[in-house]
Parts: C-alpha cells; structure tokens; sequence
C-alpha cells in the first residue's frame, strides 16, 4: 500500500511538474492588437483598389456596356458616392483610427444593401455580399479581442 502510494504522489508531482513547467515556460502569446493593424491595413488596401476602380469608371478608363455619362442620375450617384466614400474609408483604415473603421463599415453595409435591393445599380453575387458579411464580422471579433487583450 505504501507502494502504490508513493507511486500515485510521484505522478501527481510528475503532472504538477509538468504542468508549472509549462506555467513557467514562454508560450508565444497572441497579440490581437498587430493582428488588427494588419487586418485593418490589408482592408485599406483592398478599399482603395476599390475606390479607384470606382474613379476609373467615371473616368471611362475601364470597359462598360454603358459609359458613365451615359447611365442615369441614380446610377452615377452611386459611383461617385462610392469613388468617394471608399478612398476614405481606405485612409481612415490605414491610418488605424476609428474614424476609418465606422466610415468601412459604412461602405461595407452600404455596398450590401444596395447589392441586395438594387443589383442593377450595384452590380455584386451573392458571393461578394456573403464575403462583405464574413470581412465585417471578421473585424468586429479582431477589434473586440484586440481590445480585451491583456498586455
């Protein structure tokens, strides 16, 4: 009975060991704030290729059935709206303010509905609306780890 006693003590402190070994030892730890400086600068860049896209549209620099001046009032406000908004929300990203995460999010939804309720004036699949939703909530975990993050 002692035998098995000193055993089952040896194990627990073998597993103890283990276990403040571990405690002890540096993990890597996730730093979810350089994580969200890079999510939000990737997103910058993907929003100003956007804008720009938007300004070479109005420009007639890139093939379109039906050139922009020629497109409705509504149409070519929707452009411009976005050639706009896009560009700012693009610096607000890069800048990592919070400015420029409301003015994407702004952009972002704004796009949605207009791609779900207008999709002859914003011409989005399903696939770029689902992938929209995805890049929204993906920043809205990243920021509210980054923000509970314990340094």
């Amino acid at each position: 009975m002692a035998a098995q006693g000193e055993e089952t003590r040896t194990e627990g402190g073998r597993a103890g060991g283990v276990i403040e070994a571990l405690r002890a030892s540096p993990l890597p730890r996730v730093r979810w704030g350089l994580i969200l400086v890079w999510f939000l600068r990737l997103m910058a860049v993907l929003w100003m290729m956007m804008g720009l896209l938007a300004w070479a549209d109005i420009l007639g620099l890139t093939p379109s059935p039906v050139p922009f001046e020629d497109r409705g009032l509504g149409a070519q406000a929707v452009v411009v709206y976005f050639a706009v908004f896009n560009l700012v929300a693009a610096v607000g990203l890069w800048l990592t303010s919070t400015w420029g995460g409301i003015m994407w999010l702004l952009a972002l939804m704004s796009h949605m509905i207009m791609a779900i309720f207008l999709p002859q004036v914003v011409a989005s699949g399903v696939f770029t609306v689902a992938m929209f939703g995805v890049l929204a909530v993906l920043y809205l975990v990243i920021s509210w780890l980054a923000a509970h993050d314990q340094e």
